[in-house]
């Protein structure tokens, strides 16, 4: 399932780092980037959740909230936060379930090699829950900069 800009953003309900649950519905009426990644600890999303952190205040001068999504564990996930000093929950989705609600869980090749996996994509999701912009296929370098200029 494939999401557009203008749909509604599917709910869900996981588990987070800092022994929380966490809902998309707990933050309406703020804006929300809700980013997937493919795997803690890895270079790439080192670099994208570290960018997050670094421009983090000026996410929050814009009334949004930073949420990152991967189908890693809790622990990765809490081991992940505390070393890099991340400054926004990570979300634990070791179902897959809302990755393919969102369309993120897809195939990928890699040295002629298919398997599934996580497309890295960001979604920002308006106060209402509306999908107001989605990056897919996110190249780290710049992004998150991009995500700030389009609030």
């Amino acid at each position: 399932m494939k999401l557009n800009i203008g749909d509604k953003a599917p709910n869900f309900t996981l588990q987070a780092t800092g022994d929380k649950t966490i809902s998309l519905s707990d933050y309406i009426g703020q804006k929300i980037i809700l980013y997937f990644y493919p795997k803690d600890s890895t270079s790439g999303c080192t670099k994208q959740a570290c960018a997050f952190r670094d421009l983090l205040p000026e996410f929050t001068n814009n009334n949004t909230v930073v949420l990152g999504l991967s189908k890693d564990s809790l622990k990765s996930h809490e081991n992940f936060k505390a070393k890099q000093e991340l400054n926004f929950d990570l979300l634990s989705d070791s179902e897959c379930a809302t990755c393919m609600d969102y369309g993120v869980w897809v195939e990928k090749s890699m040295y002629g090699r298919k398997y599934m996996g996580v497309e890295r994509t960001t979604f920002l999701i308006d106060e209402k829950g509306i999908i107001q912009q989605i990056w897919r296929k996110v190249k780290v370098p710049g992004h998150v900069e991009k995500v700030l200029d389009s609030l």
